[in-house]
């Protein structure tokens, strides 16, 4: 009988550490979770189920979609008055589900939650929300505030961002774009009082000057901020060139040229370049998570097979199997198709087989255009012929004509 103390000892899996496989993010909830140690770990599993179920997801989708329709309607005077029971059970429902999934949240990840800023904002959209029925509405003086309130009561639209994953890269791109944008910004504020206090001394004069555009500093960089949006500008010129100031046409083209063609499309070229570099970090994060994913599920089945060997191995220890061999060809008749299996060559991997049918069709489109020169090739040989058999027949008719 073969030595089967090899197959015993090889563990398939040790080379393949669990840290490995796990995506950034479960990591780090790993070494926050570490500081604690919770007891409720079943509890904490199956909330987090619910929490990721897609049915959960498209009831708070659905909820959202309902609370905006309610906002709407509650805009028309008549409606609200005649439906205005139905209106507030309607929003209390809506409060309560707000509730739970802040209360879920909370409850799986106390400490993380307030590190998630759409976390945070579920919990000001919620302080606003409660305080909606704190105010005392009939007191003429807190009326006014309660209305304000009931203004930010939109607000709970914005929770979709969070349900959606297309949106919630591009407020991530945004709220990295504010550092960068502040700068442009700055430039822009310097050169705009460069020229306010230019364009006040140059066309301010209570006499001669446009006093209700340049009269003095804040009517200025109103001035100015319209010529940096090109918004009406043609007016602006107009009016100072009807008071004879023509020499402001080279002041106004100078600062459309710095103010919207420079800063203005350098604000725009910003926020396109973070969108587009946090668009890129979504998609390898999302790359790495998903080959996480596929190296788990490789442990998985690895784990698999080697537990099946090893009751193999045992069961071979005390049966009728003489040989190791005879174990295998056993084992391979009980195999099917449909088993997966790990397969690291080369020659095996996806990619390589995409290459190969890749190289295969243009081999195929190769052949074909190789015979189709051939069969233009036997064309053009064929008509040279016909062409030399028709030249020979009509030398032969001509020497035959001589002759007779």
């Amino acid at each position: 009988m073969e030595d089967l103390s090899y197959f015993e000892g090889r563990q398939l899996t040790e080379k393949l550490p669990l840290e490995a496989f796990t995506s950034v993010s479960e990591v780090k909830e790993k070494l926050l979770l570490g500081r604690y140690r919770r007891t409720d770990t079943e509890l904490c599993d199956y909330i987090k189920k619910i929490l990721g179920h897609p049915l959960f997801k498209s009831l708070m989708i659905s909820t959202i979609a309902l609370n905006a329709i309610f906002l709407v309607i509650e805009t028309d005077f008549k409606v609200r008055s005649e439906s205005h029971y139905f209106l507030e059970i309607a929003d209390l429902i809506i409060l309560a589900i707000y509730t739970t999934e802040f209360l879920l949240n909370l409850y799986l990840d106390p400490i993380g939650y307030w590190k998630d800023g759409y976390k945070r904002y579920d919990v000001v959209v919620l302080f606003f929300a409660y305080l909606l029925y704190v105010i005392d509405r009939s007191n003429p003086q807190k009326y006014r505030f309660w209305n304000m309130v009931k203004g930010f009561q939109a607000l709970r639209i914005l929770k979709l961002v969070y349900y959606s994953t297309g949106m919630s890269v591009l407020m991530t791109a945004l709220g990295q774009t504010v550092r960068n944008v502040i700068y442009v910004l700055v430039l822009l504020f310097l050169l705009m009082f460069i020229f306010a206090i230019l364009g006040h001394d140059l066309y301010g004069d209570p006499e001669t000057g446009d006093m209700q555009n340049w009269g003095n500093l804040p009517s200025a960089f109103f001035t100015l901020f319209s010529l940096v949006t090109v918004d009406g500008w043609t007016d602006l010129q107009d009016e100072l060139d009807d008071r004879g100031l023509t020499s402001s046409r080279a002041f106004t083209i100078v600062f459309i040229l710095l103010g919207f063609f420079v800063f203005f499309n350098m604000f725009i070229g910003v926020v396109i370049m973070d969108i587009q570099d946090t668009t890129e970090e979504y998609e390898r994060k999302l790359q790495a998570e998903r080959r996480a994913t596929l190296h788990t599920k490789k442990q998985a089945i690895l784990r698999r097979q080697q537990e099946e060997i090893s009751a193999l191995i045992s069961q071979q220890k005390s049966s009728e199997y003489k040989t190791f061999n005879e174990l295998v060809e056993d084992f391979k008749k009980s195999l099917h198709h449909a088993d997966p299996m790990v397969l690291e060559e080369f020659c095996a991997s996806i990619p390589f087989i995409d290459l190969y049918l890749t190289s295969l069709d243009r081999q195929d489109a190769t052949v074909f255009k190789l015979q189709e020169l051939y069969y233009e090739i036997v064309a053009t040989l064929t008509t040279l012929l016909n062409q030399s058999e028709e030249k020979s027949w009509q030398s032969l008719k001509s020497l035959r004509s001589k002759s007779s």
